[in-house]
Order: C-alpha cells, then structure tokens, then sequence
C-alpha cells in the first residue's frame, strides 16, 4: 500500500538520522584523525581560494594599467603600399624587390558617418574619433619629439578615463588648449598656465597646458601632448580628418571577436587590443593554466588525504561495522555512514579555509607594499570564488569517501565481529 507524504517524512528523517549520528559518532572516536583531516582541508582550500584570487587581482590590475591608456579596438586606414602599374603578363620576370612606399598620415574616408553607426553596435560602449602624428614641442632652448593627439575630450574621456589621471591643472581642450604628460612638463619645464608651441613640419602653433596626466606609462607620459581635434587637424594637414577611430567594449575578452568582425565589414584596418598586446594575452593565459594546475593538485591532495583517513576509519571500525551489518544495517547505509563523514570533513574544512584565505588576502593587502609604499594591488575574494571553492572541496570530501565506503560495505558481519 502506497504511503503518503506526511507517513514518509518521518521514515526520511529517521533514515538521515541513523546515517548522521554513526558518521559524527566515527569522527568523534578519531578525534586527532579528524582535526588533521579538517586542517589538511582547510589549507588546501586556502591555497585554492587565495591563488585563484590573487591571480585574478594581479590580471585585473594588469589590464587596468594596459588598457588604460589605449581603446579596446581601434580602426585605421590601410597603409599605402605601391602596386604595379599593370598585372604581369604570362611568362615575364618580375622584380623581386620593390621598394615599400613611406607612410604619412592619412584619414579615414567618411568617417562622420562612421562613427554614429559604430556607436549603435551592440556591446560597443565608447567611440573616439582621433587625429594623431609626431612633432616638436618648444619652449625656450627646450625641444622634445613628442607624439601629437586631437582628440574630442568627453569621447575621449569614455575611452581611457583620462579625466582621473590628471595630476595637475584641470582637464580642459578649448581651442589654444593641450594636455601633457608629466614627465614632458618636466623635461620642458612647465606647469598648468604656461605655454609651449606644438611643431608639426613648417606648421607651429602656440598652445597653453591646463593639465598634467599621468598615463601610467613614463615613455607615454614623456612624448604625450593631447590638442583639441580641430587644432591637431590643422596641424598635421588634416582638414576635417580623423587618422583613426577608438573603440571601447563592454566585455574587454571580445575585443578580438568584434575586431574581426568589423575587419570583414569595413575597408580598413581594425586591431584588437589582444592583437597589439601578444605577449600579455600569452602570459595572462600561461598564469590561468599555471592557477588550474595548482588547483588540480591541491584537490587531488585534499582528495586522497580524506580517503586515507576514512580507509584507516574502516580498518579500526571493522567489528563496530560488522555489529551494525548484523544488527539489520544494509549495505547501502553503511556506504552512506562513510559518504556522510567525508562530506562533513569537506564542509568544515571548506569553512575553515575559506576563513584562512580572507585572513591571508588581509595580510596580503596591508603589509606587503611596493617601492612608493602603496600596496601592490588590491585583491579580494569574491563571494561567487569561495562559494564555490567550498562546494568543490565538499564534493571532493564525497567521492574520496566512496572507496572506503564500498569496502565497508563488502564486509562479512560474521568475520568482521570475530576480529
């Protein structure tokens, strides 16, 4: 006759009653076993847990001061390249050499137009249209080779925060207006108010700096001069021009995706940040592996410690398992006692080491500090990290249990109780 569900609440709980009160009862009896065990677990999670977020505080702040100062994607003309009067006839001999034709700055053909189109593309965030080339800043018997920018300065803002990298002044791009690096200001010897002239060819033009900035990189800071667009056109010989067009997307991991997809749509050529930062993307993918790894052989180590134990809990229990067989326990309840003990050790050393972990990313942020005196770089443990660094530790605590549980469960009452 079937039971209802009131009837069987009682039969469940009596069930999970039976199996929890056996397994604290084993983990009781092998006091010192299980405070190692937990111990062992909790340093195994606090390895996982601090590693994988140390890691994701070092890529984070690495792509901050990457991306910091340049567009997620970036459009620019094809370069010029020289092409034969006329295709070669069948059978001639072609030169094989040819000499590459010099660049000069050009601009990207309607790019008005362009740009609203970018700006309602999904997942792009920012559009900057810019206009940039070398020259000279002056001023006095000062000269430095700097590399120009006109820029419109609120786009320009959404691209790379350049408004929170000012150190000096207040950001500002009227017309007559520029922008410096601080490293230049201090190779020309100047300040927010004073004027430098800005050299491009036989074309100069006076300019007075409002800011300073700090681009987080020095080479950056000591050749960066940013000149509102309409003056760097005029400059460079750009009337109404834009040599290239930023982009900034929401999701930074589809740079490349979108890069790709505009370079098949567009006559031009589109570059990803990945693109441009080769080397970086290969380090930030070999530190991934290298973190994967040493998750892996963490919860392999966590994994055989707790089976180790629970073995050496089924070879000093035998006779209290075999009492328990002859006394009507099935087998699948004994496999259940030992499944229970190993998810109880992952949980509480899961506990424990999540705890451990956020002790030692405290440590981390507090003392360990760079040449200037600043910590190095802000890491923390995200709720999502730890949640589910201790349910894998957990789950880990479960399958290391089922070897010892199975053997359990195969034990004769009769020759288990005479032992």
């Amino acid at each position: 006759m079937a039971t209802s569900a009131a009837e069987r609440a009682p039969l469940v709980a009596g069930w999970l009653g039976f199996e929890r009160c056996v397994a604290l009862r084993f983990l009781r009896e092998g006091r010192m076993q299980t405070l190692l065990i937990i111990v062992g677990v909790a340093a195994g999670v606090a390895v996982i847990a601090y590693i994988t977020a140390l890691i994701n505080g070092l890529q984070g702040n690495t792509l901050t001061k990457t991306l910091g100062a340049q567009a997620h994607v970036t459009v620019r003309p094809l370069e010029d390249v020289v092409l034969p009067a006329r295709p070669p006839k069948a059978g001639t001999t072609v030169m094989p050499d040819i000499q590459a034709r010099e660049q000069r700055p050009r601009s990207i053909a309607n790019w008005q137009a362009l740009v609203p189109l970018l700006e309602r593309r999904d997942g792009i965030a920012a559009v900057s249209p810019m206009v940039s080339g070398s020259g000279l800043a002056l001023r006095g018997e000062a000269t430095q080779a700097i590399a120009l920018l006109g820029v419109d300065l609120d786009r320009y803002d959404r691209i790379v925060s350049l408004r929170s990298k000012v150190v000096a002044g207040q950001a500002r791009l009227a017309p007559g207006d520029a922008i410096i690096g601080r490293e230049l200001a201090a190779d020309l010897g100047v300040r927010p108010g004073d004027r430098v002239t800005v050299l491009t060819g036989s074309v100069g033009e006076p300019v007075r700096v409002t800011a300073l900035v700090d681009l987080g990189v020095r080479d950056l800071n000591r050749r960066t001069v940013i000149v509102p667009l309409r003056l760097a056109q005029n400059l460079l010989g750009l009337p109404g021009g834009a040599t290239s067009i930023d982009l900034t997307v929401q999701d930074v991991w589809s740079a490349d995706a979108l890069a790709g997809e505009l370079q098949r749509q567009l006559p031009y050529d589109v570059e990803s940040w990945q693109q441009a930062n080769a080397q970086l993307v290969s380090a930030l993918n070999a530190q991934s592996v290298s973190t994967t790894l040493i998750r892996a052989v963490v919860l392999v180590v966590v994994v055989l410690g707790i089976a180790s134990v629970l073995v050496v809990s089924v070879v000093q229990k035998r006779r209290e398992i075999g009492i328990l067989r002859a006394m009507g326990a099935t087998r699948s309840q004994i496999v259940r006692v030992f499944l229970v003990q190993g998810a109880v050790l992952g949980a509480l050393g899961s506990v424990i080491g999540v705890v451990l972990a956020v002790a030692m990313i405290w440590v981390f942020t507090h003392f360990v500090r760079g040449s200037d005196g600043l910590p190095l770089f802000s890491i923390s443990l995200a709720p999502a990290t730890a949640l589910q660094v201790a349910l894998l530790a957990t789950v880990a605590g479960v399958l290391a249990a089922i070897f010892p549980a199975r053997r359990a469960a195969r034990m004769d009452p009769a020759e288990a109780i005479r032992l």
